[in-house]
């Protein structure tokens, strides 16, 4: 099994949305039982709250159901998942910090998946308005869809 996870800083917008994304091709491509997916934060402000509401509506107009709860990142995350892809430059470089050498080559941004667009990170949306919310979804569209073929092609090899 593939383990997925997505880190931004509150676990409240971007990277529940990219677990909400990404479960919903997932599933599409009844990939269910080979690949998890979480989400994560590199602060804990916002631990045990849903993802923002407008995050929630934007998402909810594209078919995405955004359900998990925040939750900030711990010591276990860098040995359990395959994948830790944080949203931007700020949150990669404090992921980097925290992960032991042996583990670096699993983080990476999420950007780096992405096909269509020529963003080098998600930006975060929290106090923008509506249109922020939907740049942020265009951007985990594409990378999730990049990111799914490359573990599909893994797990045919």
């Amino acid at each position: 099994m593939k383990k997925v996870l997505f880190v931004c800083l509150g676990n409240i917008c971007r990277s529940p949305s990219a677990e909400g994304v990404f479960k919903h091709l997932v599933a599409k491509a009844n990939l269910e039982d080979k690949i998890f997916v979480d989400s994560c934060g590199t602060a804990a402000h916002h631990e045990g709250e849903p993802a923002d509401s407008r995050m929630r509506e934007h998402a909810q107009k594209r078919g995405y159901d955004l359900t998990s709860i925040a939750r900030g990142m711990v010591k276990k995350d860098f040995e359990e998942f395959d994948y830790i892809l944080t949203m931007d430059n700020s949150n990669f470089k404090n992921v980097l910090a925290l992960t032991a050498d042996d583990q670096k080559y699993k983080v990476k941004k999420i950007t780096d998946f992405c096909s269509n667009h020529p963003h080098d990170q998600v930006p975060d949306p929290y106090y923008g308005g509506p249109e922020g919310f939907e740049l942020v979804l265009d951007l985990l569209e594409d990378a999730c869809q990049g990111l799914l073929n490359q573990i599909q092609k893994e797990l045919h090899q």
